[in-house]
């Protein structure tokens, strides 16, 4: 009689184990997986066949206090080039970004960037084109036949979040989109929600948040595609990451299958 109910009872202990293993192992796989469909960027609506897209809303970056700007002076006259790119050296190294910084030209607390013989010229709320036909124009007074260059100097764009290399990057271009500095942080991973990417862009008098969705195909005409200096990314974690890592009882999973299977050892 003992040794048919121990049989039972192993029998039992048997149908116990396989079961919470079962489950266990399902539980894993459904709370860590994110569909496929949550993961293609630039879906269609519906039967869309569009495949032709045009940005209307690119707007230029318009300087503001702080920015550093490069400014350098061509000309045939060889003593006006060496005066109006002072501090540049003969070998032009501007590939450090120290150099890079230290040989800009600062826009101060009152919109003026200050530029060797010329003194003072108002920049604030001017585009980058807009800045160098204002100093063309105050060169032209006093030379011709110059050319003058002007960019922004190297700033940079955050991200932060579920993407596999997270950091602040350096920009080297004049405008570059949402996509390509993806890119640079190593692409989203596979927690990331990528149906509300939190963007901060900051202005001079506030801060805004705005909320992009990479998976429709509306973003290629929207106002957010193309990213503006200093602007920070955010990629929130979906929600089932936070329960297949965190939420889980693993512990007490494997403490329980290890319990059943020192008893069912035992009946053995």
């Amino acid at each position: 009689m003992t040794h048919i109910i121990i049989n039972q009872m192993r029998i039992y202990l048997s149908a116990v184990i396989k079961t919470f293993f079962g489950i266990s192992i399902l539980s894993i796989l459904f709370s860590s997986c994110v569909p496929i469909k949550k993961q293609i960027y630039l879906q269609t609506k519906g039967d869309s066949t569009k495949s032709e897209f045009t940005n209307q809303k690119i707007y230029n970056h318009k300087l503001q206090i702080g920015n550093n700007i490069y400014v350098k002076v061509f000309s045939i006259d060889e003593k006006s080039y060496e005066f109006f790119n002072l501090g540049y050296g003969a070998s032009g190294n501007l590939y450090y970004d120290a150099a890079v910084y230290l040989n800009s030209y600062y826009v101060d607390s009152e919109g003026y960037v200050e530029l060797p013989f010329l003194g003072k010229v108002f920049v604030r709320g001017m585009t980058i084109e807009e800045a160098k036909n204002t100093i063309q124009t105050e060169i032209d007074k006093y030379l011709n036949k110059t050319t003058v260059i002007v960019k922004l100097v190297n700033y940079t764009i955050s991200v932060v979040g579920e993407v596999n290399r997270p950091g602040q990057y350096k920009i080297y271009q004049d405008k570059i989109n949402i996509f390509e500095v993806l890119g640079l942080a190593g692409d989203l991973t596979t927690y990331a929600k990528r149906d509300d990417i939190v963007l901060v862009r900051k202005s001079e008098k506030n801060t805004r948040v705005y909320h992009i969705d990479l998976l429709s195909e509306n973003l290629l005409e929207s106002d957010y595609y193309y990213l503006m200096p200093d602007d920070i990314i955010y990629v929130k974690p979906v929600g089932g990451k936070n329960f297949a890592f965190s939420t889980f009882p693993y512990t007490l999973v494997i403490s329980s299958i290890s319990l059943a299977l020192a008893i069912f050892a035992l009946l053995k």
